[in-house]
């Protein structure tokens, strides 16, 4: 046993990289929404980026810890705190049993992950662990945590002490106002040139109409040449699809597989963690990029994610220390 919940937030479920395969079926990858943040925490604490965590979105959790662990805090700024002492994210932490993990009110960004050492422990559904609350199956149970859930784990990679201390380099902030790439298509020749014209320079505000399925933005109306209705067919997270009312609906990882109305443009899947961190007021734009440009984008980001990753350890003093008059440069480390 790893961790007891004593508050769950909203919604605090438990996700991973996402159910691959099933989408004919019906079953979208219901993965993590910011797959860097995501995947930063895992590594953090030398778990496969692939491991499950928790995601909470809006609220976060609190939670005592049943045995000794290593966690990482990524995501939207929490205000993280154990024992009622500030904690950084982005890095390793070692937490104490008996201690208990909990957060501030939101100040920035959407969505907050939390991973343990060891990765989550639940049962494999369908090739995952992410949950898919609209069929109750994944994760804990197949829903949201609840009061006195116990939060369980696998063995950890390494001892905990040799994981305390890993940080990202770069600390990810959200401002609220960002800019997403996207590859025009497959349906961009419904519109009209002053419709591409719109979507790719005007300001689209998030409404109250957000959540894992989709994003609705509210904007300047993107002109059709004939309406936007089209035979159902496939759709993949990150479709930008174009209703009647001409605003867009981004489609996010619990997202419907097919769908009706022509679909603008895809956000680039190393943006869609951009989106992942908006939330109602928040303001989106859209750059138009080449699937060529996509594919490299997502190759330099795949290659430096890892490479964002460094060893420093927590606690660190130096002393200069005399034994019969000779001195000494002393290094302690404080681990646990």
């Amino acid at each position: 046993m790893t961790a007891e919940i004593i508050t769950p937030g909203i919604l605090t479920i438990v996700v991973d990289s996402g159910r691959k395969g099933f989408r004919k079926l019906g079953i979208p990858s219901s993965g993590a929404m910011d797959s860097l943040a995501y995947k930063t925490a895992n590594i953090l604490v030398g778990n496969d980026e692939n491991s499950a965590v928790l995601e909470f979105s809006l609220t976060a959790p609190s939670m005592r810890f049943l045995s000794d662990s290593v966690i990482a805090i990524t995501g939207a700024e929490f205000s993280p705190e154990i024992d009622g002492n500030p904690v950084p994210m982005w890095e390793s932490i070692f937490i104490k049993k008996g201690s208990v993990l909990s957060f501030g009110m939101l100040k920035s960004g959407c969505r907050g992950y939390l991973s343990f050492a060891g990765g989550i422990d639940v049962p494999v559904v369908m090739n995952s662990k992410t949950t898919f609350l609209r069929a109750g199956i994944g994760g804990y149970e197949g829903r949201a945590l609840k009061v006195s859930d116990i939060i369980t784990t696998s063995a950890p990679s390494k001892t905990l002490r040799e994981l305390i201390g890993n940080r990202i380099k770069q600390v990810y902030s959200y401002t609220g106002e960002y800019t997403v790439r996207v590859v025009l298509g497959p349906q961009d020749d419904f519109f009209t040139n002053s419709g591409i014209e719109t979507f790719l320079n005007s300001s689209y505000q998030v409404t109250n109409q957000f959540d894992r399925m989709g994003y609705r933005l509210n904007g300047p109306q993107i002109e059709t040449k004939s309406g936007s209705d089209i035979i159902s067919e496939g759709i993949v997270t990150g479709s930008i699809q174009i209703p009647g009312d001409g605003n867009p609906i981004i489609v996010m990882e619990d997202g419907q597989t097919a769908g009706g109305y022509a679909k603008i443009a895809t956000v680039i899947s190393s943006d869609l963690h951009i989106v992942a961190q908006s939330k109602t007021g928040d303001i989106i734009r859209f750059e138009g990029i080449s699937i060529e440009e996509a594919h490299a984008i997502l190759v330099q980001n795949t290659n430096s994610l890892v490479n964002a990753i460094e060893h420093h350890p927590k606690n660190r003093h130096n002393f200069l220390v005399k034994v019969n008059g000779k001195p000494y440069d002393i290094v302690v480390e404080e681990v646990f």
